[in-house]
């Protein structure tokens, strides 16, 4: 993707300071609203991530590979009491 770039200022919001993204770098960054973020700050410059969120049950379904990983765990004869 493009790089993207921007002027903008630092706003007050309530008790504190906001950063607005406009709708373009918004997309560039793949947020939108309620999007969890973290703001790291490096050498005075501002790095924001998306936070990575855990995929869902579905999600991890639909990716789950029987050939790579199924079949036995153990992949030697029972040993001791666990043999029923």
């Amino acid at each position: 993707m493009a790089e993207v770039s921007e002027r903008t200022k630092i706003n007050q919001w309530g008790n504190g300071l906001a950063l607005r993204l406009n709708s373009e770098v918004a997309k560039a960054l793949g947020v939108e609203q309620g999007t969890p973020v973290s703001l790291v700050v490096d050498a005075g410059r501002l790095v924001v991530e998306k936070v990575r969120r855990r995929p869902t049950l579905e999600e991890r379904l639909t990716a789950f590979d029987p050939k790579r990983h199924g079949g036995e765990v153990m992949a030697f004869e029972p040993v001791g009491r666990e043999v029923l």
